[in-house]
């Protein structure tokens, strides 16, 4: 039996990979499911398992606090909404890096090469070979959202995310806008949610309501001496960058 134990704060993404657990074709005991990085630190100390499946960004603070205290000999499977710490992944004893929203079929990638590290190496050393081994043959994968769903009186329609101008937040309703300036409800609830789905080379949040599209900017200009305009395609009004995301939004838009 394979004793597993899942490292993760939100229950959707918890029941996911315990979804996902139960379609292996191996037995797995899940022996605990925790939520916070104290939690994690005083189980990790006094139980041993085969495998950790760790989410990064926890209620209480950052998973790799747990393993600068704890020493551990297992694997690390790090599932995860954010793709810049995948280098301190890693680093503690991890051997892949699931980007949410993941696939089954990424999930199934992850867990072969857990079980080919098992099968090559029987001692904790051999393991942690093999882990380093593994670092430079592991691509940090991602499968961007392709298209939004739209909820209207005649049912559902979708909208390709290549054809966003940019999303607007407003009153706990999240809106996408198209190339001919049309605006569109969306389900998603949170532009943060609809942030992690999209690949932050294309899509920048200017503020705390909008998220663009960088190659239907057509011009930016200085508002104010901190703070910028950006004329996008089909919009009559700006869109206005907050004081704190100014400099990044300068390089993100040359790059």
């Amino acid at each position: 039996m394979i004793k597993v134990v899942i490292i993760e704060d939100e229950i959707p993404a918890r029941n996911k990979l315990k979804r996902f657990i139960s379609e292996l074709e191996k037995p797995v005991e899940i022996v605990s499911e925790i939520s916070t990085v104290e939690e994690a630190i005083a189980f990790l100390k006094n139980s041993a398992v085969d495998l950790i499946f760790s989410d990064i960004e926890l209620l209480d603070g950052n998973a790799f606090e747990i393993y600068d205290q704890v020493n551990i000999s297992c694997p690390v499977i790090f599932t995860t909404a954010y793709d810049s710490f995948w280098m301190n992944a890693f680093e503690s004893n991890g051997i892949e890096y699931l980007l949410k929203p993941f696939s089954q079929s990424r999930f199934q990638k992850a867990w072969d090469k857990f079980i080919l590290l098992g099968n090559t190496a029987s001692e904790p050393e051999d393991v942690l070979v093999k882990l380093q081994q593994m670092l430079n043959n592991s691509p940090v994968e991602k499968n961007y959202k392709k298209r939004f769903s739209v909820s209207s009186h005649q049912g559902i329609y979708f909208i390709n995310t290549e054809d966003i101008t940019f999303f607007e937040a407003e009153e706990g309703i999240v809106f996408a806008f198209d190339t001919a300036g049309k605006k569109h409800v969306l389900n998603e609830s949170t532009l943060k949610e609809i942030e992690t789905q999209l690949n932050a080379s294309d899509f920048f949040r200017i503020n705390r309501s909008a998220l663009v599209q960088k190659k239907y900017i057509e011009r930016i200009e200085r508002y104010n001496k901190n703070t910028l305009s950006a004329q996008i395609k089909g919009q009559k009004d700006h869109l206005i960058t907050s004081q704190s995301n100014t400099s990044a939004f300068r390089k993100w838009i040359e790059e």
